[in-house]
């Protein structure tokens, strides 16, 4: 196993490492909209935060040599699932083509008061 640790995404406040790479996979622990450079959620509506956690999961996909298009399955937390739809739209628009199984799941509020948050698996081969 390798631990994944990158400045380009916020770096853990808790137990926890930003990925693991364990037998070709890469596994991402959950990313919430927060700027890595201040550490502050980013301000906004769904668009925004969305679009903040799906950097933040690149980067640590990045970190371990991959792309968004390694990503193999993303699950997403959102307190609130009217927001589906929006999520969808992000979603599509920063994965393209490539299209990632996933499951969208609605919880309770969210760590600092976030919109959603999200982790993935990528496959990276074998290591």
């Amino acid at each position: 196993m390798e631990t994944i640790r990158t400045e380009g995404a916020p770096l853990p406040k808790g137990h926890y490492e930003q990925g693991i790479l364990a037998g070709g996979f890469l596994f991402v622990a959950g990313q919430l909209p927060i700027d890595p450079h201040t550490g502050e959620l980013v301000p906004g509506r769904m668009e925004e935060q969305a679009l903040q956690a799906f950097r933040n999961l690149e980067a640590v996909v990045k970190a371990a040599g991959g792309s968004k298009e390694d990503v193999v399955k993303v699950t997403v937390y959102i307190p609130d699932i009217a927001q589906w739809g929006t999520v969808n739209r992000i979603y599509a628009e920063f994965f393209g083509t490539h299209k990632p199984a996933r499951s969208v799941v609605p919880t309770r509020e969210l760590h600092y008061g976030a919109l959603l948050e999200v982790e993935a698996i990528a496959w990276l081969g074998e290591s």
